[in-house]
């Protein structure tokens, strides 16, 4: 369980990565949004490969089906509420903290609601392979430096940036415990449970990515938003290849 939490951390860590690269530098919308889409591109291979493939070969496709729609619809009804406290534009190079929908409690509430379906595929690729999936960890982890590096600067508004760091900090713990869970919960010979929250999981990523990153990288990203997304597809597959 520490390893899988340990890990989780290391996805977690990039949060603090992006968010110091936001503290220190301004970068152009259309670069965050790039790289945003990057991460989007991430995503999508690892909820396919790494995810819904594998919950198929474990549980068959009703397993997949019932994951993949209750994932949708807790994670739909989450960030409904999540929107409602302020959190709607988390994921927008534009947040900047002063409009009536956006707050930094909302942001770090949205924050963890994004981490966690991410976090808890890290254990259960621990707890399936006997040893941790790369390609899912760096999945997490090229995703999670768009998301402070868009949102930082307006968070360094509102609460200044020594606290923009402990609450960065304290969403990658809960990266770490999210992982742990994953791992500890269930058990290797569970294929069936594994197939479903792994399905429940790849549904949450999705309605993320169909939600909080495609409209907001392309906004900005503008005519390259589509290749780059590729690229992240195609980089993370790679990684899938070579384990």
């Amino acid at each position: 369980m520490l390893e899988a939490a340990a890990w989780g951390a290391v996805g977690g860590v990039a949060l603090l990565l992006g968010a110091g690269a936001g503290l220190l530098f301004r970068l152009p919308l259309k670069v965050v949004s790039l790289i945003t889409a990057f991460g989007a591109g991430v995503l999508i291979s690892a909820v396919s490969f790494e995810l819904t493939a594998e919950a198929y070969e474990g549980g068959g496709a009703g397993a997949v089906a019932i994951g993949l729609g209750l994932g949708a619809v807790v994670y739909s009804l989450a960030n409904a509420a999540v929107h409602r406290r302020g959190g709607r534009n988390r994921k927008s190079p534009e947040w900047k903290g002063e409009e009536e929908d956006e707050s930094a409690s909302g942001l770090v509430v949205g924050s963890v609601l994004d981490g966690i379906p991410e976090s808890v595929v890290i254990g259960l690729s621990l707890l399936e392979q006997g040893k941790v999936s790369g390609a899912v960890v760096a999945s997490v982890f090229l995703s999670n430096v768009p998301e402070a590096l868009a949102a930082t600067p307006g968070l360094r508004k509102e609460v200044g940036a020594p606290k923009v760091l402990v609450l960065w900090s304290a969403i990658m713990l809960v990266s770490a415990a999210s992982a742990a869970l994953g791992y500890g919960l269930l058990s290797p010979d569970s294929e069936g449970t594994i197939a479903l929250v792994q399905s429940f999981a790849a549904g949450a990523v999705i309605c993320m990515l169909a939600d909080e990153m495609f409209a907001k990288a392309a906004k900005h990203g503008g005519q390259w938003t589509g290749l780059v997304t590729v690229l992240g597809f195609a980089v993370a597959f790679l990684l899938t290849t070579l384990e």
